[in-house]
């Protein structure tokens, strides 16, 4: 490999002769050699988006020529197209304060303007992170990569999550079974009122994700190292983050108090308690749909779900509701995610929370595998569910929580002897009923309609 030598404060590094990236870099690529986990693509791209808003707000207020501003834009929007891929190597387990990587974005912008230009204009302190601090850029760049997940990835997948769950509703109309409750038998529901609860779930987290949007979109740049603005034009942050809100189209505003914003990681806990929320919602539809599709002969199957591969390197024939465990597993992991962001959260020592890069990492990945996840369980088993008629049928007649229905007319405690007695010695309600004397025949045909009990 070819290396060419680059300068910092610290002295001189070797860096790869093909990349982009600075001694700052490299010295944090070098000494931060954990894991496998990479800071994630859409920070980058947020930092992307806020260094040439930076750019932008700068030469608005006088302190950036316009060539150099124009180099700035040039080269973050090539990072945006995914131009420079590769030029990104550093670790989540850096500095707290993601300053590394707030220089690995400066270093390459300036190296890769200045490769355009053919002459050196930009630095990646002096003009690249002009009126900037990590201190600040890193929480807005986590606030605009968590904004942009939830708002234009997220938010879509529930939109088409919740219209197939309206049309299954639809679809299903008329058809009665048993409810359950304590995985027990109970009244019976109406299938289409059961799928109406899974649609309720998806339109309350929307609605819960919705709530967390204009937290996020408070923007922590212009605070600068410690929330003062120190070496920051007047107006910076409002001219910055009207310029994020030009360049992405979603109404991004510059927090007004800046000490909260480096140091308090509140909005991104509150949103992700929306996430976990959504995840919550997503595990119980997925064991739902995995219990009702149970069998095919010896479980509820109650309806039916597309079948998708194989499910057994053993047992030929055999079928799983593998997307209800996949999506189970997102879930967990997105409750567990919680967790990590939620105490990274609470490490705000005085000016600055020092926990941002985990954050990052944890929140994006969980907007990724919600949005992803969903978007496979509705694929490949939800949009595909269909009742089986028959069994719910037979499981609604069988069912001796039908009992209920006769409450009114025999009372609480015969309705719960009647019960007993059909159950031990398995013979229907109405049997019991009669043998016990609480109705005649004609009396309980004239009070029992399982499917008006709904």
């Amino acid at each position: 490999m070819e290396y060419r030598i680059e300068k910092d404060s610290m002295g001189e590094m070797q860096v790869p002769a093909d990349k982009y990236w600075g001694a700052q870099t490299q010295r944090s690529f070098q000494n931060f050699k954990i894991g496998i986990e990479k800071m994630p693509c859409e920070i980058i791209e947020a930092f992307a988006i806020l260094k040439k808003s930076a750019a932008t707000a700068n030469c608005r207020l006088g302190k950036l020529d316009e060539k150099k501003k124009d180099l700035i834009v040039q080269v973050c929007d090539e990072i945006l197209a995914g131009k420079l891929e590769g030029n990104f190597p550093l670790a989540v387990w850096q500095t707290g304060s993601g300053t590394q990587s707030n220089m690995n974005t400066n270093e390459v912008i300036a190296n890769r303007g200045n490769a355009i230009a053919g002459e050196k204009l930009l630095h990646p302190n002096d003009t690249v992170n002009m009126s900037q601090s990590s201190n600040d850029t890193f929480p807005t760049a986590l606030h605009i990569a968590a904004t942009l997940g939830i708002q234009n990835r997220l938010l879509p997948v529930l939109d088409t999550f919740a219209a197939t769950l309206k049309r299954l509703e639809k679809e299903n109309q008329g058809i009665v079974k048993s409810g359950r409750t304590h995985l027990q038998d109970a009244t019976p529901i109406a299938f289409s009122q059961e799928i109406s609860g899974w649609r309720g779930m998806i339109e309350q987290s929307k609605k819960m994700l919705e709530a967390a949007l204009p937290f996020l979109k408070q923007l922590a740049l212009g605070g600068t190292a410690v929330g003062t603005g120190l070496n920051t034009p007047k107006g910076f942050g409002v001219e910055a983050a009207k310029a994020v809100a030009e360049f992405t189209g979603i109404d991004f505003v510059s927090e007004e108090n800046k000490f909260h914003a480096l140091t308090s990681k509140d909005a991104v806990a509150f949103a992700h308690g929306a996430l976990k929320a959504l995840a919550a919602n997503m595990l119980k539809i997925a064991n739902d749909v995995r219990f009702l599709a149970s069998g095919p002969r010896c479980g509820l199957g109650e309806i039916r779900i597309p079948e998708n591969e194989p499910g057994s390197s053993i047992m030929p024939g055999k079928v799983n509701p593998t997307q209800c465990e996949s999506m189970t597993m997102v879930a967990v992991q997105v409750m567990g995610n919680d967790t990590t962001v939620g105490v990274a959260a609470s490490q705000g020592n005085f000016e600055l929370n020092v926990f941002m890069p985990v954050i990052a990492y944890n929140f994006l990945q969980s907007v990724k595998l919600l949005a992803e996840g969903i978007t496979s369980f509705h694929d490949n088993c939800v949009k595909g569910i269909t009742a089986n008629r028959e069994k719910m049928a037979y499981n609604l007649h069988n069912s001796l929580m039908l009992v209920t229905a006769l409450n009114p007319y025999i009372g609480y405690d015969n309705a719960a002897k009647t019960a007993k007695k059909a159950f031990k010695e398995n013979i229907s309600l109405k049997e019991a009923c009669v043998q016990l004397g609480f109705l005649t025949p004609e009396k309980f045909d004239e009070v029992f309609h399982p499917e008006e009990m709904i």
